[in-house]
């Protein structure tokens, strides 16, 4: 592409005059120093860099994400999320366990062949730049996160439960079950929040995304994932999440279910956090209440495998479409 094409280009897929002059990268190493306006060039083609994607959580925006970018394909004019090489590692604790999470751009790269045209995970190729880097290109989902989606309903709890619940609840097991598939070709999502589940605008259709973390638990192998998976239950069937304070502050009637909770209520994960949602809401179910509690610090057996989850969802009584 000449660069009298690349600033057609520009023009006609941006709100944007092209710079005076074009600045093009072939080595992504130092992804620090890669701006808005910028072209990435790789393998012959031309990503327009339009900024940084943002680390969102809790309802918040956070940090800007310097290795992930906001970039526009100049050959199809399509949106796309470029992820650079970043390695970042921390420890996870999980109970009295030390985990160690770090990011791998190789397995990231392999997630996305395997789970192509997928439709429950967000879809991309890896390309190397000029130095060897893995550089993947992600194409845009244009819709809600998850967690925004439930935070944003405007109804309590009860009223929630029994008319949008049904629906939310079907396409989270239908989540769990893409999760699932990919256990079953030997690999973890590594880092399941309710913040990555994107939910597409017009479809509606439940999608993953980030794949690029993983651990180290030989014990376990699919603990981290399996524990995630709880995590996003729990805010699904509470509609958010209930902490100790919380219900402190609610005060009345609140003041009884607090006396009545025990260490064994609460998450392993998340200490305050509460498991035992059907002591909040006596409506929740017996049997999906249980499975919760298989995340709890009371907890006696945890799940080792998606399959187990699954088979539990599908006997809770309260879905009787899902299966394991």
């Amino acid at each position: 592409m000449t660069e009298q094409q690349i600033r057609d280009k520009i023009r006609q897929y941006s709100h944007f005059a092209p710079p005076d002059k074009l600045r093009i990268v072939t080595d992504t190493s130092e992804f620090m120093s890669i701006r808005a306006g910028d072209l990435l060039e790789l393998d012959g083609h031309f990503y327009l860099i339009r900024g940084e994607e943002i680390e969102g959580r809790f309802g918040l925006d956070g940090e800007p994400k310097f290795w992930v970018k906001k970039a526009i394909d100049l050959e199809s004019g399509q949106a796309k999320v470029i992820k650079l090489v970043f390695h970042e590692s921390f420890l996870m604790r999980l109970g009295e366990l030390q985990i160690r999470c770090f990011r791998s751009p190789h397995k990231e790269s392999r997630i996305l062949d395997k789970v192509r045209d997928h439709p429950h995970f967000m879809q991309g190729f890896t390309i190397r730049d000029q130095v060897g880097n893995l550089v993947r290109i992600i194409d845009k989902i244009q819709g809600t996160r998850y967690y925004d989606f439930i935070n944003d309903l405007n109804m309590d709890h009860e009223q929630y439960f029994h008319e949008i619940f049904p629906l939310v609840f079907k396409n989270i097991v239908t989540c769990i079950d893409a999760i699932h598939e990919l256990h079953k070709n030997g690999e973890v999502h590594g880092d399941i929040r309710n913040d990555h589940v994107i939910i597409e605008r017009g479809s509606s259709v439940y999608k993953w995304i980030d794949f690029d973390y993983t651990y180290e638990w030989a014990e376990n192998p699919f603990g981290v994932d399996l524990f995630g998976l709880g995590n996003v239950l729990l805010f699904t069937v509470g509609k958010g999440f209930f902490n100790v304070t919380e219900v402190a502050r609610k005060g009345g009637l609140w003041e009884k279910v607090l006396a009545e909770l025990t260490t064994d209520d609460m998450s392993l994960f998340f200490s305050h956090r509460i498991i035992n949602l059907k002591k909040l809401f006596p409506y929740i179910p017996q049997g999906l209440n249980e499975v919760l509690m298989h995340f709890s610090k009371g907890a006696e057996v945890f799940y080792e495998k998606t399959s187990e989850l699954l088979d539990d969802l599908g006997t809770c009584g309260y879905y009787p479409g899902v299966t394991g």
